[in-house]
């Protein structure tokens, strides 16, 4: 294992980190599978990762990630805490209400966290997060009390993204991408203020389904080629433990980034062999004038075809109808001109708008 400095925050920070959503029992909303890791074989599984070099645990507050939080508290305390970095985090935008979440996690882990993050922030609750009093304010008086070392942002967005780069307030981020939706990391190489802040990237496997088409040792591989701390993988048994912290079974994989990594068309040239995918890096240049996250649709639309079809469907199917209409009576498709890929936007919210409506049940739930 190797390992980066974290930002300015003075933590070293393993290159492959612990995603804990896979060790949680039960089903949790927003994701579309079920887990059912006991207390004893979540243990076990974290241990594979520890005893191969893995120091950061990512985790969030219950029941967003159901019992992970408290399992990982019990995990840290059996391994002996000064030995683990824990990043936790909660989807509060107040500044109260992440106050009072910080305490519960801390309860939650039996110990404080070393960062701790906004969670999921987004263009709704971007204001409410970085106002007077908001989310990041409460985070910035929970460490001056001592409740947590560092604070944090994450977000899916480059544009909040950056403007926690450049707020004085924030220690860590932490963003997502891979080597298909690899737009936004493409971004922060580019940008310089980025450097100062330990930045955690997820997704590195899109949802799970990357691994399928790819080895995992390229997926791994592209993200550290960038200027991260560490390449955050959700993880659930041993084998994946072993696979992601670079074990064969006899010798640890060397994951120092070279001339080999795909570029985005390749990427493309392998997907190409099961389905047509929209050439969409996520690099979210475009803006619709009507409000279409149009990144996202395309994203759900490849995951459709990358085997999670029936969650892809049920989150395109909130409000595709609405965007393709507004797509089609639009007349000056800015969005296209901000495309570097040259996507035709608009023929491809159509096909979008055609895959969903083909799916009875799924504008029917």
């Amino acid at each position: 294992m190797r390992y980066r400095k974290l930002g300015n925050t003075g933590l070293t920070v393993s290159e492959i980190s612990f995603g804990t959503i896979p060790i949680l029992r039960g089903s949790v909303p927003v994701l579309p599978d079920y887990f059912n890791l006991t207390d004893s074989q979540a243990m076990d599984v974290m241990g594979r990762a520890f005893g191969l070099g893995c120091n950061l645990y990512d985790t969030a507050i219950v029941p967003e990630y159901g019992d992970a939080e408290i399992k990982l508290g019990r995990f840290a305390a059996a391994v002996g805490r000064k030995k683990l970095i824990i990043s936790d985090k909660a989807r509060f935008f107040d500044g109260n209400e992440m106050y009072m979440g910080v305490l519960e996690s801390c309860e939650n882990l039996g110990t404080r966290p070393d960062i701790y993050f906004v969670h999921q922030a987004d263009p709704a609750h971007e204001e409410e997060i970085f106002r007077r009093g908001g989310a990041l304010d409460a985070l910035c008086q929970l460490k001056d009390e001592g409740r947590i070392r560092f604070t944090g942002l994450a977000s899916h967005y480059y544009d909040i993204l950056l403007r926690g780069a450049k707020d004085r307030r924030v220690d860590v981020l932490q963003g997502s991408g891979n080597l298909l939706e690899r737009g936004m990391l493409d971004r922060i190489k580019r940008e310089p203020v980025f450097r100062e802040k330990g930045l955690l990237i997820n997704k590195v496997y899109g949802a799970g389904i990357l691994p399928g088409f790819f080895p995992v040792e390229t997926l791994i591989r592209t993200v550290l080629s960038y200027p991260v701390s560490s390449a955050l993988i959700g993880i659930g048994t041993i084998a994946q433990a072993s696979q992601a912290m670079g074990w064969d079974g006899e010798s640890p994989r060397n994951f120092v980034p070279d001339f080999d990594i795909p570029d985005f068309d390749q990427v493309l040239s392998v997907l190409e062999k099961d389905f047509a995918p929209i050439p969409c890096s996520r690099c979210q240049r475009c803006r619709c004038p009507y409000g279409t996250e149009i990144h996202t649709v395309f994203r759900q639309y490849n995951y459709y075809f990358l085997g999670k079809d029936h969650w892809a469907l049920r989150k395109l199917n909130m409000g595709i109808e609405e965007s393709a209409f507004m797509c089609r009576t639009c007349r000056d498709m800015p969005c296209m001109s901000m495309c570097p890929e040259g996507i035709r936007i608009p023929d491809e919210i159509q096909k979008v708008f055609q895959l969903v409506i083909s799916h009875p049940i799924v504008r029917n739930p």
